[in-house]
C-alpha cells in the first residue's frame, strides 16, 4: 500500500493573511480523528500578515479516498516534505492533542534536515515527548476507541453519534488513535525555537507538568498558558487562544 499523497496542494487548507500581504505563516496539525475544519474559525484572526495553513492529514474530507498514515513517522515525513514549497516565508507550527506530537516531529525535522528554524512551536494538550506514555486503546477495537473519543469530548463524539457519518469518520479515527498508541519518540532531540504549551485546567488527560515537560526539549525557552476548559478547552476558549498566538505571531 502506497503512504499518503505529499503534494503540497493536497496538504492543506490556505486561510490567506487578512491584509492581502503574508509574511509569515501558521501551519496548525489537528488531533487525532481531526480534521482542517477544526481551524476555520481562526481564519483572518491571528493578526496582519499572517497565513493559515490547515493540515488536511489523508483519510478524511476532500481526502478521505486516501489511505490513512500508519505511523507518526510517516505521517511526520510527508507533512514535512509538502511544508517545503510553503518555506519561502518564516513558519510556526500549532499542534492540538496528537497534533502537538506531529508539529514537534516535523520541527525536528525542519531544523536536523533542511536547516530551518521554526519562529515557534505552539502545542496544545499534550505530553511532552519524554513524558509520552503510548496508550494502545487502538488494541480494543472500536468500542474502546469511542468510549475514550466520548471521555475527552469534542465534536468527534457527537459525530461518533450518526450511524451514517460513523462509517465515514471511523476509519481515520482508528487509523489516528494507532498512530497515538504506537508513538515512541527518540530522546535528546530538542527543538531550538520557543515553545509555548496550552492546557484546560480540567483535561482529564494532561496536567501542568506535563506541559511543563517541553522546556527540557528547547532550547528556545518555554511559556505555559492554562486556560478554562477541558482537553478541548480550544473550542470555548477559541478568543483567549487565538489572542495569544496573534500576539506570539506579531
Amino acid at each position: 500500500m502506497t503512504g499518503p499523497d505529499a503534494r503540497p496542494g493536497s496538504w492543506f487548507r490556505r486561510h490567506p493573511a487578512p491584509d492581502g500581504r503574508p509574511a509569515r505563516r501558521l501551519v496548525c496539525l489537528p488531533h487525532a480523528g481531526g480534521s482542517a475544519g477544526l481551524f476555520h474559525p481562526w481564519a483572518g484572526r491571528l493578526g496582519p500578515g499572517v497565513e493559515l495553513l490547515a493540515a488536511r492529514y489523508p483519510g478524511r474530507q476532500e481526502r478521505i479516498a486516501e489511505p490513512c498514515a500508519q505511523s507518526m513517522p510517516e505521517l511526520a515525513d510527508a507533512l514535512t516534505a509538502a511544508l517545503l514549497p510553503e518555506l519561502d516565508l518564516p513558519i510556526a507550527l500549532f499542534g492540538h492533542s496528537m497534533g502537538a506530537s506531529l508539529a514537534y516531529e516535523v520541527a525536528l525535522r525542519l531544523e536536523r534536515l533542511h536547516g530551518v528554524r521554526p519562529y515557534g512551536l505552539y502545542v496544545s494538550a499534550r505530553r511532552a515527548p519524554h513524558l509520552v506514555r503510548p496508550k494502545p486503546v487502538y488494541l480494543g477495537g472500536d468500542r474502546a476507541i469511542v468510549e475514550e473519543v466520548r471521555r475527552l469530548g469534542g465534536t468527534d463524539a457527537e459525530l461518533l453519534a450518526d450511524p451514517d457519518l460513523y462509517e465515514l469518520v471511523m476509519p481515520a479515527i482508528r487509523a489516528d488513535f494507532r498512530i497515538v498508541g504506537t508513538y515512541h519518540p527518540q530522546p535528546g532531540h530538542p527543538v531550538h525555537c520557543p515553545v509555548a504549551g496550552y492546557l484546560g485546567d480540567g483535561d482529564p488527560e494532561v496536567g501542568p507538568e506535563d506541559l511543563r515537560g517541553w522546556s527540557e526539549v528547547t532550547a528556545g525557552g518555554f511559556e505555559l498558558v492554562v486556560l478554562p476548559g477541558d482537553h478541548f478547552y480550544l473550542n470555548r476558549q477559541r478568543d483567549a487562544l487565538v489572542r495569544d498566538l496573534a500576539e506570539r505571531l506579531a
